[in-house]
């Protein structure tokens, strides 16, 4: 059936008189389905659904029409939804109910209030939909601040008289927040809408189906063994307390939260192991990152370096009158009299020191790489993968090992390979 341009025109009027929502319109030989559907919370531009259908005869015109519906419905949907409950509430209940270590929590207690509750917060849970998701996460990729491009003075102060000049206030320039970071706040917000959609507050969760940044591939960069010797030399010129525990991070791998948290009663020099089960953590104790208790063995060379150590404190806390026990940590920054080694060092402290000490010797590194530093080296001298994943505490069967440092366990493979060729008997060539 062939239908004229001037009866195709009237189905045009018709088709608009009968919705007073969306329009069917032509383009380059297709038919374009159009809705309004609302603004978009994060750029707060109008959306619109759209569709493309080829053709232009009668079939092409009841399928514009059919798609159009469907898209009604959808608006409909989201505008007639039973739960009227926004996403800052349900945040709210989501983090009062859930289970999360308390350093988490104080970690997404800041992306709420900073990041997420001011620019969603407000927005009913149901109508956070996959692009309003996608749209906030590239604005923050371009600009933590999520600014409108136009220049502007930041202010270090909100409220009360602000003098630039005092407050050194600096042009705008844009900051994005690492891919890391967008992805810490898609967890939130996934983890509360999959708890909405529990609760029976809205139908589906669509941060399953929004897109994340991806995650940067680990680059693990440790000091290699001539920078190794010189930091750990230095340490031991510094101090030998401060010495024995970069010695310590480098030959077994630990945290520094696991290094801070060790007490002489996880020491056992008698069976030459480090019986790890704690971690410090802003000020508290607790268990270790992955939850495990491991036992991780010492070389003979440390273990005279602890004995060494674990006499002097001995030696140093009974000449203060104070009694020394097991219970005691190994390693302390404070000098107090009456409080030495029964308060941690602090992890941070220890970052910073380490950092200190690295860029007197003009070495680019930090102390987590001290952790690579012994991974690295345990698999370039063949030691198993399991083995390695076992002393740095990483769960998994050693996938997360495997992730991070694929680059070395390709080494040590080629060099097993090696090793059983040079067993294998020699054949004479022909």
């Amino acid at each position: 059936m062939t239908v004229s341009m001037s009866t195709l025109r009237v189905m045009v009027r018709v088709s608009a008189a009968r919705r007073p929502k969306g329009s069917i319109r032509e383009r380059g030989g297709s038919l374009q389905v159009r809705l309004f559907s609302g603004r978009d919370p994060v750029t707060g531009k109008d959306v619109y659904l759209t569709a493309t259908i080829p053709g232009m005869d009668k079939a092409a015109w009841d399928k514009a029409d059919d798609k159009l519906a469907e898209f009604r419905t959808q608006v409909n949907k989201q505008r007639s939804a039973e739960s009227s409950v926004t996403l800052g509430y349900a945040i709210d209940e989501w983090m009062r109910l859930t289970e999360i270590e308390h350093s988490t929590r104080k970690t997404y207690d800041g992306y709420i209030e900073r990041t997420i509750r001011p620019v969603l917060g407000s927005l009913p849970a149901r109508k956070v939909d996959a692009r309003t998701l996608e749209s906030f996460y590239t604005e923050l990729r371009r600009c933590r601040v999520r600014c409108d491009g136009t220049p502007f003075i930041e202010k270090h102060k909100k409220k009360g008289d602000h003098d630039c000049v005092k407050e050194q206030c600096r042009p705008h320039k844009c900051s994005p927040l690492a891919a890391s970071t967008v992805r810490q706040i898609h967890s939130i917000i996934s983890g509360t809408l999959a708890a909405a959609t529990r609760w029976g507050w809205i139908t589906d969760n669509q941060a399953h189906v929004a897109k994340r940044p991806k995650q940067k591939p680990p680059e693990p960069k440790p000091p290699t063994s001539a920078e190794a010797a010189r930091l750990v030399e230095e340490a031991f010129e510094m101090d030998e307390d401060w010495g024995v525990l970069v010695w310590l991070a480098m030959t077994t791998g630990m945290r520094r939260g696991e290094l801070c948290a060790l007490r002489f009663s996880h020491v056992d020099l008698d069976a030459e192991v480090i019986d790890l089960r704690r971690n410090w953590v802003l000020g508290q104790e607790k268990g270790t990152k992955t939850h495990q208790i491991r036992r991780i063995a010492l070389d003979s060379e440390t273990v005279a370096l602890l004995r060494q150590h674990r006499d002097r404190i001995a030696d140093r806390t009974r000449s203060l009158g104070q009694k020394f026990t097991d219970d005691l940590f190994v390693f302390t920054g404070t000098l107090k009299r009456n409080r030495l080694h029964v308060e941690p060092y602090s992890p941070n402290a220890v970052t910073q020191r380490y950092k200190d000490m690295a860029t007197r010797l003009s070495i680019d590194t930090h102390l987590h790489a001290l952790r690579h530093y012994s991974a690295t080296e345990l698999l370039t001298a063949g030691v198993d993968l399991p083995t390695v994943a076992g002393r740095l505490g990483h769960g998994g069967g050693g996938a997360t090992t495997l992730r991070v440092y694929a680059a070395w366990v390709a080494a040590s493979d080629r060099k097993a390979a090696e090793i059983l060729g040079s067993r294998m008997p020699k054949r004479a060539p022909k």
